[in-house]
């Protein structure tokens, strides 16, 4: 096949969930099939896109200024969204001249299917171009903006969730009622296009992990640790870690003074670094190069999310590294993990902190929860989630002409 590969917030370097699954799945996909990356994302230091040409058949970079941290720079883009009916997550990448550029790409190939990676992707898709289009969903996005405003206190803060979380659900609605197939990751994702489209054109893509890569530890950990990995500025994620330190940290630290908490990831925001500083036992460490050490010198893993969508890879990297995993319901929803048995989850301080408590002082269970977890994890290599991904595709590809949309776009 060839395959026109659409990714909004780029592609590398691999250090957001979306992207690294996007990754594993293109990377294997370009093995057998003709795979071109067409990828446009924030200009910020230096651009390894370039390189991915050792691995597609072709790599079309558009790099765009615009703001990806928190402040002044965003604020202005986003009051400039509010004039749009489209998402600021959408608006925020998908300008006019990136879409034309991908059109002139489209009338000078000849593609067999596009891959519109993230709903994000949609806003430059040319959904009446007479090719076959499939909707990759990593998570509900409407879902997880919904969830910001559930859980958000700042009222200016609550009111731009809403707004995100109404514009977001018409956007994925219509890109899944335009595209031939839509790609989920999780079955409570699978059930929620299949309620805004054929259900018939639904399908479940697992979350996948690189066994090579990931590996079990051969020790139990230090039974005082704990640790997070997580790119830090997604709220999802610092939301979360605030929460833990906040509410949870306190009661597991009542009963076991030496705890300590590392939190591992890019751009951690000056409120979690402020906090950290002040709480006992907390290190926030920032970018590194290899999460792997610092998972396996701990102890438990902790995901301790309010809000979130789709599946979180994070969780299948610590469990092939057969680590003990206390994780809330929202954390790990999605997976076909069972609690008690290669995770334990649980919500709300009191029960998360004494799930961590009962790890950190049983090595035995967690030893045997962290060899059931690595058992999981094995049957999820990215080969085997690619060669589902590309059985899809060639289904959508074989199934007659392309879906014509139900309205302009």
């Amino acid at each position: 096949m060839k395959i026109l590969w659409v990714k909004a917030g780029g592609l590398v370097p691999l250090d957001l969930g979306g992207r690294i699954r996007s990754f594993h799945i293109a990377k294997e996909l370009a093995r057998t099939h003709q795979v071109t990356l067409f990828t446009f994302y924030a200009s910020e230091g230096e651009d390894l896109h370039p390189q991915l040409s050792k691995i597609f058949d072709r790599v079309e970079c558009h790099p765009l200024r615009v703001s990806t941290r928190r402040g002044l720079g965003e604020a202005v883009q986003y009051a400039r969204a509010l004039l749009s009916t489209r998402p600021y997550t959408i608006a925020k990448f998908c300008k006019g001249g990136i879409a034309r550029d991908l059109r002139k790409i489209l009338r000078a190939g000849s593609y067999d299917v596009i891959v519109c990676d993230f709903a994000v992707a949609g806003g430059v898709i040319p959904w009446d171009f007479p090719c076959r289009k499939v909707l990759f969903t990593h998570n509900v996005e409407a879902q997880i903006w919904q969830r910001h405003y559930q859980v958000a206190r700042n009222l200016l803060w609550k009111a731009l969730c809403w707004r995100e979380y109404r514009t977001m659900a018409r956007a994925e609605r219509l890109y899944a009622q335009c595209a031939d197939h839509v790609m989920t990751v999780s079955p409570a994702d699978q059930d929620f296009f299949a309620g805004v489209t054929d259900s018939r054109k639904v399908s479940v893509i697992p979350t996948g992990v690189d066994l090579d890569y990931f590996q079990p530890a051969d020790s139990a950990g230090d039974a005082h640790r704990l640790v997070f990995t997580g790119t830090m500025d997604y709220f999802p994620n610092e939301d979360g870690i605030v929460y833990l330190i906040r509410e949870i940290l306190p009661l597991i630290r009542s009963r076991i003074p030496a705890v300590i908490l590392s939190v591992v990831g890019r751009r951690p925001s000056s409120r979690l670094q402020a906090l950290a500083a002040k709480t006992l036992g907390v290190e926030v460490t920032g970018r590194v190069e290899d999460v792997r050490p610092y998972i396996r010198e701990a102890a438990v893993y902790v995901v301790p999310l309010r809000v979130g969508g789709g599946t979180r890879l994070k969780i299948f990297e610590a469990m092939a590294m057969g680590k003990a995993i206390v994780s809330t319901s929202i954390g790990a929803e999605g997976l076909d993990v069972r609690d008690g048995d290669d995770i334990v989850l649980a919500d709300g301080p009191p029960a998360f902190a004494n799930a961590v408590v009962d790890l950190l002082q049983d090595e035995a269970r967690r030893r045997r929860i962290g060899r059931a977890a690595a058992e999981l994890a094995s049957r999820y290599s990215w080969p085997r989630i690619a060669s589902r991904f590309s059985e899809i595709l060639s289904a959508v590809v074989e199934s007659g002409e392309p879906h014509t949309p139900p309205v302009k776009v």
